[in-house]
């Protein structure tokens, strides 16, 4: 969606030089149910004369029909046609003209809106996000323009971007019979294929007050923010259809899969990809750090031994692809000219295998958790990343409060803890291994 940069500068200004302030304490924040379901979470802040209006739809990728993929984040984009009482293209314009930016992103597990505000623009933010959820103009000429709109994103993304078919490739490796096989950007095949009565039906299954999370932080009063919420949203009726979520269990790989995937990428790249507990289990957060050990700074273990010292590899990490339901570590590396991708593989492995058997240092120990102290700092030190990781905590565990305590459960977290798990999920026979190449023509 379209920004306009010189609030985002202004917006940023402001916050960086109020992140301290905003994320020294503890995040307070009230949260409520209006009786058609929709959850709300209000963070008052007076740091700054701005305003977060947020809403989270728990609906992403793995919740489409297997035949219309693509969907929840096509939407993303639809959704900002207009509605009953907002024509057609002024969506944006109306925050642009308050002095406001906005945006939306969409993942394999949840759809999110945002506009970021002055403080005294709250109820147009209402406003907005209340349209979207009741009056949103579901017309075939907007579907026909955001169909176009979404084929021009996956050709800049992904046809014509370097490695841009990597996480699909990947993904597609991993899963066999869970939906996280596909990306949120789907299949342009099926959204073409899809009738305005699919987009009908999503529309009123997924994008109801019992399935989001109306999260608002910043510059506000709790009882006059309650007062607009309830004015816009209580009356808009639940929703009736049942929403479906993926019950598939993945099964536990027993023999590594090996693919080679041609591109015209003339570095070639290799990807180890572990499948991972889900977000919020406690074995998530042991192998999330056993990630950061390996992967996070320049001094990480594998940048240190197949960039630095071996010099295979321009880079060479890991990351953890946490999500709701199991997900998976992407270990990564793009090899050196002239270098044998297997060579880099066996180096990537001699690093893991170490991981297995000896615990990290306390000086190792130390960094990380100075790492991760600082990464939740960040997360929250502005109004739209409260607002969003609030959202977060309730949408996909029940509890808000996680924003204050999750960091307890990473701290508590021994060298122990690391060398178990990476024992019990790094597992050569449950990996998938792809070398992406170039192919001569």
């Amino acid at each position: 969606m379209k920004y306009l940069l010189s609030c985002i500068a202004f917006f940023t200004a402001i916050t960086s030089l109020l992140a301290q302030t905003a994320t020294s304490t503890s995040i307070n924040f009230t949260e409520f149910d209006l009786n058609n379901g929709l959850h709300v979470i209000l963070h008052e802040d007076h740091s700054t004369p701005i305003v977060a209006v947020t809403v989270m739809y728990h609906v992403g990728s793995k919740n489409e029909d297997p035949s219309r993929t693509g969907m929840a984040h096509f939407f993303e984009h639809l959704l900002f046609e207009g509605s009953e009482n907002i024509e057609r293209g002024e969506f944006d314009h109306y925050v642009e003209n308050a002095g406001g930016v906005l945006n939306a992103n969409t993942s394999q597990d949840r759809t999110f809106y945002y506009e970021l505000l002055p403080s005294n623009q709250l109820e147009l933010g209402l406003w907005l996000e209340s349209e979207r959820m009741l009056h949103a103009k579901i017309q075939q000429i907007g579907i026909d323009t955001q169909n176009e709109v979404v084929k021009e994103e996956k050709r800049q993304r992904v046809d014509n971007r370097p490695y841009g078919t990597m996480i699909a490739e990947t993904m597609d490796a991993c899963y066999d019979v869970h939906p996280y096989q596909w990306t949120p950007i789907g299949s342009m095949e099926h959204l073409d294929a899809a009738t305005h009565a699919d987009f009908m039906d999503f529309y009123n299954t997924f994008y109801v007050p019992n399935n989001a999370t109306l999260s608002i932080a910043g510059d506000l009063n709790i009882d006059e923010a309650k007062s607009l919420v309830r004015k816009y949203f209580s009356s808009i009726p639940k929703g009736t259809k049942a929403i479906p979520r993926p019950t598939v269990t993945e099964p536990t790989r027993t023999e590594e899969r090996r693919s080679i995937v041609y591109g015209k990428d003339r570095l070639p790249v290799v990807i180890q990809a572990y499948p991972i507990p889900a977000q919020g289990t406690p074995d998530y957060y042991a192998v999330d750090m056993l990630n950061q050990v390996l992967s996070t700074g320049s001094s990480s273990r594998l940048n240190k031994a197949v960039v630095d010292e071996k010099q295979l590899a321009l880079y060479c990490g890991a990351f953890s692809f946490g999500l709701e339901d199991p997900g998976v570590t992407f270990a990564f590396a793009m090899v050196n000219m002239g270098v044998e991708p297997s060579e880099v593989e066996d180096a990537m492995n001699e690093e893991i295998e170490k991981m297995k058997t000896d615990l990290i240092s306390d000086r190792e120990l130390q960094k990380l958790k100075n790492q991760i102290e600082s990464q939740f700092v960040s997360s929250n030190s502005t109004m739209a990343g409260i607002a969003e990781e609030l959202a977060n905590y309730h949408t996909y565990f029940g509890d808000a409060n996680l924003i204050n305590t999750e960091i307890d459960r990473y701290l508590a977290i021994t060298p122990e803890d690391i060398k178990r798990a990476a024992n019990t999920y790094y597992n050569a026979n449950s990996r998938a291994t792809i070398y992406f190449l170039y192919e001569e023509k």
